[in-house]
């Protein structure tokens, strides 16, 4: 399957977002970067991503380090909730017998 790019001085232009905000975001480590032409280009796949930083950004006023924790807490977070259904269906399978 083909991956898909998004040219970042497009997706700036269109969102209304600095650069200098997606260079941050990259450096931090938040997103990667493709560089093809002297171009920089994200893949599609990680256009989530951006746009959920966007928000937390330019609508809540979060700088990039705490986007990065708030992005940790949420996979743990998410990483708690499969557990916790796994030990549900568990006790479930004992409730049973």
């Amino acid at each position: 399957m083909a991956t898909s790019y998004i040219l970042i001085k497009e997706y700036c232009a269109q969102s209304s977002v600095e650069e200098a905000f997606i260079r941050s975001l990259y450096d931090e480590g938040l997103i990667e970067i493709n560089v093809q032409a002297k171009e920089w280009y994200i893949t599609e796949d990680q256009l989530q991503d951006l746009e959920q930083f966007r928000q937390w950004h330019y609508d809540l006023h979060i700088n990039v380090e705490g986007i990065d924790a708030m992005r940790h807490l949420i996979g743990k977070i998410r990483s708690m909730k499969m557990e916790i259904n796994q030990l549900k269906n568990r006790l479930r399978l004992h409730e049973d017998e």
